[in-house]
C-alpha cells in the first residue's frame, strides 16, 4: 500500500480538479475533506484491534465502499448545510477511489495479495502486474521506518508532478495561474 503521503497528494489532485471556482480550490474545509477521503480507505487497519484478523484491502478498498462513502459524503455535506453538497460528495467519492487505484499499483507483500477492488460485486483480489509503488511496512522498527521513509520519497516524486500539472490547468481556468 502507499503511505499516506501518496494518498493525501492524490486527494489533493481530486479536490484541485473538482474545484468549480477559486473559492473552492483554495477553500481549506473542502479540501480536508476530500484529502480525507482519500486517506479513509485505511481505517480497515484498525479492524484487525477488535478481532485480530488482517482486513486490510477488503471491502473498504473497492468501488461498492466509494460509493457507500459518497453517499455518507452528501448526508453528512447536506446535514451541514454545505453549498454544492453533491459536488462536495462526488469529489469525496473519487478521493476514495484514488486510494483505490494507488494500491492497486503498489507493491504488496502481505497476504492476501491485491485488494477487491470491485467489491460487491466480485470477491476477487486484483492487483497490478507491474507494481509503481513501493510496499509499506507495519510495524515500528527503525528498518521499517526507514523503508517507509524511501517509499513516501518516492511516491512524492511520482505525484507532485501530477499535482502540479492539475494544479496549473485549474488555476489558469480560474485566472490565477
Amino acid at each position: 500500500m502507499p503511505s499516506p503521503v501518496g494518498h493525501a497528494i492524490a486527494g489533493l489532485c481530486v479536490h484541485v480538479a473538482c474545484a468549480r471556482d477559486e473559492g473552492e480550490l483554495l477553500d481549506l474545509r473542502r479540501a480536508g475533506f476530500v484529502v480525507g477521503s482519500a486517506l479513509l480507505p485505511d481505517v480497515d487497519l484498525l479492524f484487525k484491534l477488535v478481532d485480530g484478523r488482517n482486513h486490510h484491502q477488503q471491502e473498504t478498498h473497492s468501488l461498492g465502499f466509494a460509493l457507500l462513502w459518497a453517499f455518507a459524503a452528501l448526508a453528512l455535506a447536506r446535514l451541514s448545510k454545505y453549498p454544492r453538497a453533491l459536488a462536495l460528495s462526488c469529489a469525496a467519492g473519487l478521493a476514495w477511489l484514488s486510494h483505490v487505484f494507488l494500491d492497486y499499483l503498489n507493491r504488496d507483500t502481505n497476504p492476501p495479495i491485491g485488494l477487491m477492488a470491485l467489491w460487491p460485486l466480485r470477491d476477487d483480489y486484483y492487483k497490478f502486474p507491474w507494481p509503481i509503488f513501493l510496499d509499506v511496512g507495519r510495524s515500528l522498527t527503525w528498518e521499517t521506518f526507514g523503508k517507509n521513509a524511501l517509499a513516501a520519497a518516492w511516491e512524492t516524486v511520482v505525484l507532485l508532478p501530477v499535482f502540479s500539472l492539475v494544479w496549473r490547468i485549474r488555476s489558469k481556468r480560474f485566472g490565477s495561474g
